[in-house]
């Protein structure tokens, strides 16, 4: 009797674990590479899972992991790739090692600035490239990019290197608007206009700033977000300064994706398209308004109470795919007139 009843229990047991691996299997799983701290988007993969089932298996890297993509060729076991600048996806896309993400989903939520013309690409979410300016000694409350080379703030600016991708980013954003002929002048001004070498970080822009080395620092929106709300030790750089959302002359603030992409010899390309199209859900989109401090690309999602504290951003309307093609010619103005020298 007693075998009989652990036998009945062996079966229920393999019956459920029988059950489980079947429900796994149906589901499968999906393999992303990306550029993302993995502590910063395992909440999202999770919150995937949960919702789809699909497990998400991660490989993040600081560079090289299209590079990665090429090398392994057909092989390769990336579905998908998340990338934190247009310079990434750009690097991605001329690297042969995407494929055009075809989704209603994705084409309805994105609007079109912030996706590739030929599908390769899109936007996930967004940062805009901003001042941290002094709380004592700038009065103003509105910057331009163009003024940032006006002699008013020579020995004044702290920024890290220009050809950083996200300063590559904003510097290809004016090439893109006034030509290179112009873009190389305002370069000069601006390296005219700066306190010290270019070096740090963005969070070491407002450090300085807060040392009293510079009155204005260059940074991403969602820097001093992590510094006032998530470091303790950094909070007191932040609280010495504001961000202005600068704009360009007529036109609007400069921002950057973070995006995504379809790998070309993605294994499990249907779960990947489902990923992706997840990160465009409100759920998710709601998630990096919240725990990144980005701005959603999906309209109608709440952008986080210290991010809105900013001022309501109006992003500049240059396509991104335009900003990307710029991005070889301002990364030889930057040489040229030896900005980070």
């Amino acid at each position: 009797m007693i075998y009989l009843r652990v036998l009945a229990a062996s079966a229920a047991v393999l019956s459920l674990t029988t059950s489980f691996v079947s429900e796994a299997a149906a589901n499968g799983e999906v393999n992303v590479y990306t550029y993302r701290e993995t502590k910063l988007i395992q909440p999202l993969f999770d919150a995937f899972t949960k919702d789809t089932g699909i497990k998400v298996n991660v490989v993040s890297a600081s560079s090289g992991l299209e590079q990665r993509m090429k090398a392994e060729g057909a092989n390769s076991p990336a579905d998908v790739l998340l990338t934190v600048d247009i310079g990434r996806i750009d690097e991605a896309v001329q690297a042969g090692v995407t494929q055009p993400i075809k989704s209603e989903a994705v084409d309805k939520v994105v609007p079109a600035q912030y996706r590739d013309p030929d599908g390769h690409w899109a936007g996930i979410s967004m940062r805009a490239r901003v001042i941290y300016a002094s709380n004592d000694r700038v009065k103003q409350d509105k910057i331009t990019y163009e003024e940032l080379a006006d002699p008013k703030w020579k020995g004044k600016i702290c920024i890290r290197s220009g050809q950083h991708i996200y300063n590559n980013a904003l510097f290809a954003a004016y090439t893109a608007k006034y030509g290179e002929a112009k873009a190389e002048e305002w370069l000069r001004g601006v390296k005219a206009n700066l306190a010290q070498k270019p070096s740090g970080g963005d969070r070491e822009a407002a450090r300085d700033v807060a040392a009293g080395k510079c009155d204005i620092g260059i940074g991403n929106t969602y820097y001093w977000a992590l510094m006032m709300n998530n470091d303790p030790e950094k909070k007191p750089w932040a609280e010495a300064t504001r961000v202005i959302l600068p704009t360009f002359e007529g036109g609007g603030t400069h921002v950057n994706l973070s995006g995504v992409l379809l790998a070309k010899n993605a294994p499990n390309k249907a779960n990947g398209i489902k990923l992706i199209e997840w990160l465009v859900s409100e759920q998710a989109q709601q998630m990096y308004a919240d725990q990144n401090y980005e701005y959603p690309v999906r309209s109608g999602v709440a952008v986080n109470a210290t991010i809105a504290g900013y001022g309501k951003l109006g992003p500049d309307p240059l396509p991104i795919a335009k900003i990307a093609a710029n991005r070889k010619a301002a990364a030889s103005l930057v040489d040229k007139v030896g900005f980070d020298n």
